[in-house]
């Protein structure tokens, strides 16, 4: 929902009409991102932006207990947002994926290549925030991470283990998936990076941040997130911290 800016209005004297105003510009500032760490919708924009080179104000914010301000700039009260430095606010992980390749990606597309290739990394970004988030990043984060924080009135309380086992079994599945495609391309969706890539990882790494991914049963999906983990827009999340859950001691080794 975008910023309104008000006007400056005309003042009249008695005796000779003053000259209106011109419309008063916008205040620019530092464009700013309101995230949870281990939202994996979040983490995709943070390293979307990272890769494009744009600086960010991060805003951390609840997505278990949404204020009126998350409320005023997404109705939706869901995350992440981003706001950019004239005041305009955009809101959900498609629109602010669309909104910074049409904005930041001209020189650097993270949508790369023809119809087919672009249409290769949706494909890819679609497999990992529906199906994956659906069988591994929604229940383990609800179980691991939100349950502990809500309270048990609305939900709250001690995880779910049988859904996290679950989950870690079905994670075994994309990883294998994840794997076949990494033995046969540069990056997943071709020979550069993409937003695919920062999607898988977005998942992935909050998933790894739980100590959930059993990286050596998969080498080849571990080679690949080893080339992401290592790039420079990776490291501020390897410095990420969420309180009461610490991340294993190998969550931050460019080397696990």
């Amino acid at each position: 929902m975008p910023l309104s800016h008000g006007r400056a209005m005309a003042a009249r004297l008695t005796i000779c009409p003053a000259r209106v105003p011109a419309e008063a510009p916008p205040v620019f500032r530092m464009p700013r991102l309101h995230h949870f760490a281990l939202d994996p919708f979040s983490r995709r924009m943070r390293l979307a932006l990272a890769e494009y080179g744009a600086t960010v104000e991060l805003v951390d914010e609840e997505p278990w207990a949404p204020g009126p301000a998350i409320f005023a700039l997404n109705p939706a009260g869901m995350l992440p947002i981003f706001v950019a430095n004239d005041g305009t606010a955009v809101c959900g992980v498609e629109a602010i994926t669309e909104y910074l390749e049409e904005t930041l990606g001209r020189s650097g597309p993270l949508i790369p290549g023809d119809a087919r290739a672009r249409a290769e990394v949706r494909r890819l970004i679609g497999w990992f925030d529906t199906k994956f988030y659906a069988e591994v990043s929604e229940p383990v984060l609800t179980e691991k991470v939100i349950r502990r924080f809500m309270p048990r009135d609305a939900g709250g309380g001690s995880p779910d283990t049988a859904r996290v086992r679950k989950s870690a079994e079905r994670l075994k599945d994309h990883l294998a998936y994840l794997g076949s495609i990494a033995d046969r391309r540069n990056w997943l969706a071709g020979d550069r990076l993409s937003l695919a890539d920062l999607a898988a990882a977005a998942h992935l790494s909050a998933m790894d941040y739980l100590g959930e991914v059993p990286w050596p049963d998969f080498p080849s999906a571990k080679h690949w997130f080893q080339r992401l983990k290592s790039r420079p827009a990776f490291r501020p999340l390897l410095a990420d911290t969420v309180r009461g859950v610490p991340a294993p001691a190998a969550y931050a080794d460019l080397d696990f």
